[in-house]
């Protein structure tokens, strides 16, 4: 690879001209190959040092591909990538997220916007598949979404689709487990991710909040079942109940979705115990904001639809509890930032975007995951020579994937202190230049350059 990468060459060819083909002299395809596949188009790139397992990055768009790029180019630790490029992703029929998803390492995937316009036979076209999100995790066998952010944890399970409204569509296949009603909901990944929720109560000592809709959505009833099937023989206290005890509602569907689970899905829960206390899924959100002011460390277990509103609430209550604090303080006439006081207190959480997101699988290592909402509009201010539009705006700020790139090697490289501890100075660093007035991206990039030695240099 070249001493620098020409980033906003690579930004010219995503927009008008063959971005595959540049990527494809920048980057040397890899011999790694997918579990089960032959003909997968991984590129390789970072430097082979100190026995460190490289991590599985996403090539997507706009910045979430170049951020990733430039962070990968300025560190130097070693990585395969995966083509997710929409124009690609479309062109290929979104073969690439099997690729991905089948991948034997940690990986790294960052979601973009869903209505990204690609090109079919001379129109433009939203691209197949969307954001891609849900066919990857089908692809990818992932069972769950956890976010861990100041005292609160939530565990998602995914893919749950929308609650089934019509119980005469509502079975469950007793070959797959797959829970049927107008959609599918897979019962086996369900029972995954509710046995994950457990095992981080027992391991973490927090207490557990099960948010679900078992009275209003027949797939929660299953999935309340399933938990209360996992709680049988545990040293888990129920401290707050539903109820009905969703295990004997629907204890048939249960039954077949745990009759096809490993015959050690449950080893050693026997000694598993904590505080555990089932929720309506909607008071959660209120039981959350008390949760957060209180720093009561807790876990909560949702389905795919409300799991997906708890942590938007976890990401946008901290602006606004501080909002709120700002202005009792400033009817008190005290003079006090409560941004500081904020911190003072003790409370960690931001405004969200520094919020981990880690999907787990069925096989293989978790997969990162971080929004980059509004990644397009910003590189499209910079291929127009004008990032800052008059200096309205602020130029692109690429923590988040220092950020995850920290977290993702460490998970990958469990125990390597050297490791560990260069990820953490190289942070420390980006923090140095980023911490003041922030740089022009490519200003910023040239400095990351000039003071970080890459890995193994």
């Amino acid at each position: 690879m070249a001493d620098k990468l020409d980033l906003l060459k690579i930004a010219q060819e995503e927009q008008s001209g063959d971005l595959f083909k540049l990527l494809d002299k920048v980057y040397k395809r890899s011999n790694v190959q997918p579990r089960g596949i032959s003909d997968a188009i991984i590129w390789e790139g970072g430097n082979q040092h100190g026995n460190v397992k490289p991590v599985a990055h996403a090539f997507t768009d706009m910045f979430a591909l170049n951020g990733t790029l430039m962070a990968l180019d300025v560190l130097g630790l070693p990585f395969l990538g995966v083509p997710m490029m929409a124009q690609f992703r479309h062109d290929t029929k979104l073969k690439s997220l099997e690729w991905f998803g089948k991948l034997d390492f940690t990986s790294l995937k960052w979601s973009t916007a869903g209505d990204f316009m690609v090109n079919e036979n001379g129109k433009k076209v939203v691209v197949f598949g969307k954001s891609a999100n849900a066919p990857l995790r089908t692809a990818a066998g992932v069972y769950c979404n956890v976010r861990p952010y100041g005292t609160i944890t939530s565990i998602r399970f995914m893919p749950g689709l929308p609650y089934s409204q019509d119980k005469k569509k509502f079975n469950v296949d007793r070959n797959s487990g797959n829970i049927h009603s107008e959609m599918n909901t897979p019962g086996v990944r369900m029972a995954y991710a509710a046995r994950l929720f457990l095992k981080m109560v027992h391991e973490t000592g927090q207490i557990g909040r099960v948010a679900t809709k078992p009275t209003q959505a027949q797939e929660d009833t299953v999935n309340a079942g399933i938990m209360r099937w996992l709680l049988q023989g545990t040293k888990f206290q129920l401290k707050r109940k539903y109820t009905v005890d969703a295990y004997a509602e629907e204890k048939a569907n249960v039954d077949a979705i745990t009759a096809i689970l490993p015959k050690d899905f449950k080893a050693g829960m026997e000694n598993w115990g904590g505080e555990v206390y089932e929720h309506i899924s909607d008071t959660n959100f209120g039981l959350l904001l008390h949760d957060m002011i209180n720093q009561r460390k807790c876990i909560i277990y949702a389905t795919d639809l409300d799991g997906d509103r708890l942590t938007d609430l976890m990401a946008d209550a901290p602006d606004l509890l501080r909002a709120w604090g700002q202005m009792v303080l400033d009817h008190e006439k005290t003079g006090k930032d409560m941004q500081k006081v904020w911190s003072e207190m003790g409370f960690t959480m931001k405004n969200g975007k520094d919020m981990t997101s880690v999907m787990y699988r069925m096989e293989g290592e978790p997969i990162y995951e971080q929004t980059l909402g509004s990644a397009d509009a910003m590189l499209l201010r910079l291929l127009d020579g004008d990032e800052t539009v008059g200096g309205e705006k602020q130029p692109y700020d690429p923590r988040i994937h220092f950020v995850l790139i920290n977290e993702a090697y460490k998970a990958a490289n469990p125990g390597n202190a050297d490791l560990a501890n260069w990820l953490d100075t190289q942070l420390a660093t980006f923090d140095k230049i980023y911490g003041g007035k922030r740089p022009r991206y490519i200003d910023g990039y040239n400095q990351l350059k000039a003071a970080i030695r890459p890995w193994g240099k």
